[in-house]
């Protein structure tokens, strides 16, 4: 059972924009990193409740997991800090591939309509939610990442068949989609899709996708919003134009790099991860910097 919002009015950080029939602050947390990394031992539970509670404190409210982040760990983290739900957190999953403990990557393609469902109904339990905000269905059509081979190479009207189903069944509330085309997109759009995740940042851009999406009132939902989120990709922090307009500012890099996706286009969400509340605070902060003409101009010609 969810409970009613007993939030104090509090910030909406980077404004709002619709997300499955709600009016949803763009600056929302990934869970990633809660339950995974390459460089350090995943954040303690206790510490995990106070950075996801400081984000709601803040104005946070859209969450996006998946049971496949650490084999659902970062979905039980959710859970400590939130069950039962009110009203005020979005949770956000994602399906198409699942954990294998012990593969090489951990990662594998999970494309078929019942393994979709399956995923959904995983999430659910893991996280002790009765129902999702959205649920986004990640394709695996080619790199960067895992790739689908074989059996795993399924239509998308397929997929969306499914997904349509948990809808109507009322475990879910919207459809999102992640690593799509434009093509894609529009493919998909009479199934009605709330959301899209791809990548996207400063130094890597589909803007044609976005376009599709910001014509349609979908929200855009980049991941890895700094870079480097794949080996030897470029960090948006990096970039000379970036420092340069960060120290003329008075911000971050991060969050000049972050500001830069808000004002790129009016139905951009963030959600970056961290485990830290300084990283944290400093992450929706970027929702009160604003970059001028002179700014705007340096960083879209990087």
């Amino acid at each position: 059972m969810r409970r009613e919002s007993t939030m104090p009015e509090t910030p909406r950080p980077g404004g709002t924009y619709p997300l499955a029939g709600r009016d949803t602050p763009r600056i929302g947390y990934g869970a990633m990193q809660l339950a995974e990394s390459r460089v350090r031992e995943p954040l303690a539970v206790d510490a995990s409740t106070r950075l996801l509670r400081r984000a709601l404190e803040l104005g946070v409210t859209h969450f996006d997991t998946a049971e496949f982040y650490g084999g659902g760990e970062a979905n039980r983290r959710l859970r400590a800090a939130f069950a039962p739900y009110s009203d005020d957190v979005v949770l956000v999953s994602k399906v198409g591939a699942v954990h294998v403990e012990g593969a090489n990557p951990p990662l594998v393609p999970a494309q078929k309509p019942a393994e979709l469902r399956a995923q959904v109904e995983q999430n659910l339990r893991t996280l002790g939610a009765e129902r999702l905000a959205v649920v986004n269905l990640r394709r695996v059509d080619g790199p960067p990442g895992i790739v689908a081979e074989g059996d795993q190479i399924v239509p998308l009207d397929d997929q969306l068949a499914e997904m349509i189903a948990l809808r109507d069944e009322g475990k879910i509330d919207g459809i999102g989609l992640s690593s799509v085309s434009a093509e894609q997109i529009e493919q998909a759009l009479p199934a009605g899709i709330a959301c899209v995740q791809n990548l996207f940042n400063l130094v890597t851009r589909d803007d044609d996708a976005l376009a599709v999406c910001r014509d349609n009132g979908v929200a855009w939902v980049p991941f890895f919003p700094l870079g480097s989120g794949f080996p030897g990709a470029a960090k948006v922090t990096d970039q000379p134009a970036v420092q340069e307009q960060a120290a003329r500012l008075g911000a971050t890099p991060a969050q000049v790099g972050l500001a830069w996706l808000l004002a790129h286009s009016p139905n951009v969400m963030l959600i970056p991860g961290t485990t830290s509340i300084e990283h944290l605070e400093e992450n929706v902060a970027a929702g009160g910097v604003t970059l001028d003409e002179e700014a705007m101009r340096a960083l879209d010609a990087v």
